[in-house]
């Protein structure tokens, strides 16, 4: 019997999946994305910027993350991927352990970890305190840590951060742009689909991510360029 009902599940997980592929098919803009009205300057030469908005307080960012983390590293070198952390409530001593973790190269070691340390050991990180806490038995070097956690190069990405939020309209986590012109969101990809579980919604985002990097692709490509020039002598003539 238990073996039946982890089939079932997998079943039913697979036809979720496949639901919210078909459901976005042919994103929309104001429905599945928005384009954002001012478009902003990216600085990842050939390759597509994508930036998750996300706080480590937050229960959506938490239950997204592996799923974006697998699909972040299907896509290898076509995208350069970055993270802002928000701050909504605030809880600046989150953006300073993310952002410090980060400088020091070890974000990738310890971002699932400090997830689970809100959301799974219920320290809150809420002060300074906290965080040292969360440092202290994780076995980061506590005098390296402090020094980089109370730099100006921090205090910088914090502020950094709140003038990124404001140029993107982030008005809720997790969010991810692309290109610097595309907002789209688990519920964004999902308005269509009526009442829909967490993990539809989440399943629902990445068609639309996908479809979106084809999108900025096909326009960055050279093909389009002549295209589109060779439109414009015909138009003349």
């Amino acid at each position: 019997m238990r073996l039946i009902r982890q089939m079932l599940i997998l079943l039913g997980l697979g036809f979720m999946a496949v639901s919210a592929t078909a459901a976005v098919g042919n994103p929309e803009n104001g429905k599945e994305y928005k384009l954002l009205e001012r478009p902003q300057s990216v600085e990842s030469g050939k390759k597509i910027e994508v930036v998750e908005f996300f706080g480590y307080f937050c229960p959506h960012c938490n239950a997204l993350e592996p799923l974006l983390a697998e699909w972040v590293k299907k896509q290898g070198d076509n995208i350069v991927f970055k993270r802002v952390h928000v701050n909504f409530h605030g809880l600046t001593s989150q953006q300073k352990l993310y952002y410090s973790l980060e400088a020091m190269g070890k974000i990738d070691e310890f971002h699932v970890k400090v997830f689970n340390a809100y959301h799974v050991d219920r320290n809150r990180l809420q002060t300074d305190a906290d965080v040292m806490e969360f440092v202290t038995k994780s076995g980061i070097d506590k005098q390296k840590f402090l020094d980089v956690y109370n730099s100006f190069a921090i205090q910088s990405k914090v502020s950094r951060a709140a003038q990124l939020m404001t140029a993107f309209q982030i008005d809720s986590v997790p969010m991810i742009a692309v290109d610097g012109r595309y907002i789209t969101a688990p519920a964004m990809a999902a308005v269509t689909m009526g009442r829909v579980t967490e993990q539809v919604q989440n399943q629902a985002v990445f068609p639309v991510l996908d479809w979106l990097l084809a999108k900025v692709q096909k326009e960055k490509s050279p093909t389009a360029v002549v295209t589109d020039s060779a439109k414009a002598v015909v138009k003349k003539k």
